[in-house]
């Protein structure tokens, strides 16, 4: 009975750090979700490709600093009085250093002459409490030293990491800034001295970690060849081409919703707007659109302005004949026919055939952006193909 006991109360402990660690896990993955394609734009504008280890890096960061929060925060108490469950007497601070030390060796049957007796330290609660203190904020000290780079800066990582500890023990005193009207958890001044200290230390012995990644200074200078060569990724022109259809659809939205719409009309707003962004703007903005100007590049035909001009229609209407096609299936599909229309039988079959070219068309398209976005630059969209315009990243 006593091994059946001691085995759930080793479950519930470990409960108590796996529970926190999934649950940051699930909001991880759909932070990383909603952010993945803003970061693509930020390492693609300021890198012009996606730098790997400051991708990993980053994310991790995310990850660790969810998971950390959570094992401060969780569980969370039941109930949102919390005084109710607590006794008149409990102490909400202790502010004595070192307690862990006592707490560790009180009936702890350690004797500091006697080395045989050391092995009952990782049998105290204390101990490992004090541990994992200890440990929460190491990783957060290598990450620092990671975006300050240099050891001299040592000073502001023990400020940072002693501020981010003082947060999650002012955050538990005040239960959660008054979610909980009393403290679930007491504000402990080991806590920050353990915190602060495996922070710091995390700071010194980061290069051991960094080691394994590329050096920021390298993944500038990969940044700044592909500068000097003018090259421009694949990926930042898709970038900048979702970019500038995004804006297309915010526009043509507001548009049509100030005026009465049908779908005839929605694809004629649609047309205006597609016209006026990818042709008219690049015609007088030197060749960007938004989406370039976002990604930082822009077309040009390395002829003159008249046939920079006339690639740029042609882009256009590149782009438009795939939304033309495609928006005419759309309204084909979508079509409504009484059944005792006498080209019901006929509009069921357009309507099948307008889904089946929509279907083919977009499956067509996607493997495409595929193909160009594997191709290492051996290839190029089918708009600026067919317009035979050429990304440039000189003004």
């Amino acid at each position: 009975m006593d091994g059946i006991n001691f085995s759930k109360r080793e479950g519930e402990k470990l409960s108590a750090y796996s529970q926190p660690i999934y649950v940051a896990a699930i909001l991880f993955v759909i932070l990383a979700l909603l952010l993945f394609v803003p970061w693509l734009v930020y390492t693609y504008r300021k890198y012009n490709y996606l730098p790997l280890s400051i991708t990993v890096i980053t994310f991790s960061f995310i990850f660790y600093f969810l998971a950390a929060l959570f094992l401060v925060l969780l569980p969370l108490p039941e109930v949102r009085d919390t005084c109710s469950i607590q006794k008149p007497d409990t102490q909400h601070f202790s502010l004595i250093p070192f307690q862990f030390v006592v707490n560790t060796f009180n009936n702890s049957g350690i004797v500091l002459s006697q080395p045989s007796t050391y092995m009952q330290l990782f049998k105290q609660p204390s101990f490992f409490q004090a541990l994992f203190n200890f440990l929460l904020l190491l990783p957060f000290g290598v990450y620092l030293r990671y975006f300050f780079q240099e050891k001299k800066y040592w000073k502001k990582a023990l400020v940072f990491t002693f501020l981010l500890t003082l947060f999650y023990e002012v955050t538990q005193v005040t239960g959660i800034y008054g979610i909980y009207n009393c403290a679930y958890r007491i504000f402990d001044v080991d806590d920050l001295l353990l915190n602060t200290t495996g922070g710091l230390l995390g700071f010194f012995i980061a290069p051991a970690v960094l080691s394994l990644f590329p050096s920021k200074q390298k993944v500038n200078e990969k940044a700044d060849g592909l500068l000097a060569h003018d090259e421009v990724k694949t990926m930042s022109v898709l970038l900048a081409f979702i970019i500038d259809l995004f804006i297309t659809k915010i526009i043509s939205t507001i548009i049509i919703g100030l005026s009465y719409n049908n779908e005839i009309s929605d694809f004629v707003v649609n047309t205006v707007v597609l016209f006026v962004l990818f042709f008219v703007v690049p015609l007088f903005w030197r060749g960007n659109t938004f989406g370039t100007k976002v990604m930082r590049f822009r077309y040009e035909s390395k002829f003159s302005k008249a046939e920079t001009n006339k690639r740029l229609f042609k882009r256009f209407g590149a782009i438009y004949v795939t939304y033309f096609i495609t928006g005419t299936a759309r309204i084909l599909n979508n079509l409504a026919v009484p059944m005792d229309f006498p080209y019901y039988k006929a509009s069921v079959f357009l309507s099948l055939g307008a889904w089946v070219i929509y279907f083919i068309l977009t499956t067509v398209l996607l493997f495409h952006i595929l193909l160009v976005l594997f191709s290492k630059g051996k290839r190029r969209f089918y708009f600026d193909e067919a317009s035979d315009l050429y990304t440039t990243r000189k003004n």
